[in-house]
């Protein structure tokens, strides 16, 4: 385990390789789906040794409804008069310029900014991402979940509000510091994953159907890629009531509320191996119609793979375990 509260690395023992600077971000959203909408972002711009350089607010109109009020505490009032991501998307942008994008589940974040300027006609000019989940646990931080209250504690770091974008990003800029020192003194290698835009966009209608939320569009943009092998070996099935664990094998069928390119780049970067069949070695498959007859779940009856729904899998994300020494 790194003892991650020791001083910053020397000029010399810098690695030269990392990034000359970071855009620490957090976005409030009015959902978790493929068309929900930011409603504020923050940034903490941050230099290379990840000292803080300024920071940034604004409040966003959704063009819709806010969305969980209970969480995020923007009400249609508060948001009266916000101007719109495309208004705010060129300060944005010079914020995120030249910057890598660091945020807690990064891959979230990501999608959601991409959507807004794929909305605007416009391409963040950011291409790389660092999530501090997966910088966590390349340093082998001991944390007993990956929350982002939970990072901060061990950090010494203490939230004022939580879910309001510009607290979240001041917590989560004065965890990465630390962290990001950690990894320096120690030569870790930093987890960054490349940043696709999306280059086309289509909010059309579409009719809801069971098991789907009525924000979900079908044909949506999906760029092709090849996802590294997962490093960790299968634990075999899931077993209902405890938490996933690094290494399970998940498959999917049918439509998701949210988009399936975000499920699995969330389950990837938890350790998890997404299988694009299902097999007598497949932990657990992932529908919202277990009854659909498709060829995956009648494989999932016939070999006794469990079966959850999308939102109880969503839940099983926020805490996946490690994987087995």
């Amino acid at each position: 385990m790194l003892d991650d509260r020791t001083t910053a690395a020397s000029p010399a023992e810098w690695p030269t390789a990392y990034p000359q600077g970071y855009a620490v971000v957090d976005v409030e959203t009015t959902g978790l789906a493929r068309d929900d909408r930011i409603v504020s972002a923050a940034v903490y711009r941050l230099d290379a040794r990840g000292e803080v350089e300024d920071h940034w607010y604004t409040l966003v109109d959704p063009e819709r409804d806010p969305g969980p009020v209970w969480i995020h505490g923007l009400t249609r009032d508060v948001l009266s008069g916000a101007p719109l991501f495309a208004d705010i998307a060129e300060e944005f942008a010079a914020r995120l310029a030249d910057r890598v994008l660091v945020a807690h589940n990064a891959v979230f974040d990501w999608s959601m900014i991409a959507r807004e300027y794929a909305r605007a006609s416009r391409t963040p000019p950011v291409r790389q991402r660092l999530c501090t989940i997966a910088l966590s646990k390349e340093l082998g931080l001991p944390l007993p979940n990956h929350k982002l209250e939970t990072l901060a504690a061990h950090f010494g770091v203490v939230q004022q509000r939580a879910h309001h974008a510009l607290d979240d990003a001041r917590v989560l800029a004065e965890a990465f510091r630390p962290s990001l020192r950690a990894a320096a003194r120690s030569g870790v290698r930093l987890p960054l994953l490349e940043c696709r835009p999306l280059t086309e966009w289509s909010d059309s209608p579409a009719t809801p159907r069971i098991g789907r939320q009525s924000s979900y569009r079908p044909g949506s943009w999906r760029p092709s890629r090849k996802r590294p092998p997962c490093p960790y070996p299968n634990p075999g099935l899931y077993e209902a009531g405890k938490p996933l664990r690094q290494g399970m094998r998940v498959a999917f069928s049918g439509d998701t509320s949210v988009e399936r390119d975000l499920l699995e780049d969330r389950a990837t970067e938890a350790g998890l191996h997404i299988a694009t069949s299902l097999s007598r070695r497949t932990s657990l498959l992932v529908t919202n119609d277990p009854d659909s007859g498709t060829s995956k779940t009648a494989k999932a009856k016939e070999y006794g793979t469990p079966v959850i729904d999308e939102a109880a899998f969503g839940q099983l994300l926020r805490d996946v375990a490690p994987a087995d020494g």
